[in-house]
């Protein structure tokens, strides 16, 4: 029934009062369902950013790596260019999984890491593939178990960070749950690296470890520290103006 009633007792006789709630409740449901006016945090977050990071990764994969290897040679042992090219886009595939995770729950951190991880996985492999045929060799990078590793390091950040945050603001607990999961993902692709990967693969990860493990450990460490602080200003931009 839409009414709720109160027995109460007037002069000694057993009485009821209606309370309508129907009213209360319609009122709070047509609230809830207001849409949020439109304002300019709005916009630079929804157009603006979207448009400079997407800018930015574009210019990483042409200008910027021209001019960082022109000025940092990687024959000279520089790992600049490596750590702001394919660092910086790993940063980006596996930092939206984690911010998922910390922000919205272990499963939306884990699925959004097997996507991410996995369209990361065939664009390194065609992009594998196709430079060792220009040189004449014929690898098929797509059963190369280090860049398979991108799926399953995906899903982890994702749901690690997610499980060990559970839904809590605290920055300290956020930032532990990222440093946590990224790098523990960042010693499991370490492994394969040198382990499991195709022999290409694990030639140039064997050929210098202590370098090795510095370019895969670096941007995973710069990521669970950077993901929460961006989790944790989010939450707070939300709180103070939820309109």
């Amino acid at each position: 029934m839409p009414n709720s009633c109160k027995k109460a007792r007037h002069n000694g006789r057993l009485g009821i009062k209606f309370i309508n709630t129907s009213k209360r409740n319609s009122e709070k449901v047509t609230k809830s369902m207001e849409t949020k006016k439109f304002n300019l945090k709005n916009l630079l977050w929804g157009l603006v950013i979207p448009i400079i990071v997407g800018l930015l990764i574009i210019a990483f994969a042409t200008v910027i790596r021209s001019a960082l290897l022109s000025a940092f040679p990687i024959e000279g042992g520089s790992p600049i260019p490596h750590i702001l090219t394919f660092g910086f886009a790993q940063m980006i595939i596996f930092g939206i999984p984690m911010l998922l995770g910390l922000v919205w729950n272990k499963w939306a951190g884990g699925v959004a890491g097997f996507i991410t991880g996995t369209l990361y996985y065939l664009a390194m492999a065609g992009y594998s593939s196709f430079m060792y045929l220009s040189y004449g060799q014929n690898w098929n990078f797509y059963g190369d178990a280090s860049l398979l590793s991108y799926i399953v390091v995906g899903i982890l950040m994702g749901y690690i960070a997610g499980a060990l945050s559970n839904k809590s603001y605290s920055f300290k607990r956020m930032l532990g749950a990222g440093l946590t999961a990224a790098i523990t993902t960042g010693l499991i692709q370490f492994f394969v690296n040198t382990q499991l990967a195709l022999e290409p693969s694990r030639a140039m990860a064997l050929g210098d470890v202590p370098y090795s493990f510095f370019l895969t450990m670096l941007p995973q460490v710069i990521l669970g520290i950077l993901v929460p602080i961006v989790a944790k200003i989010s939450y707070g931009s939300e709180i103070s103006h939820p309109g």
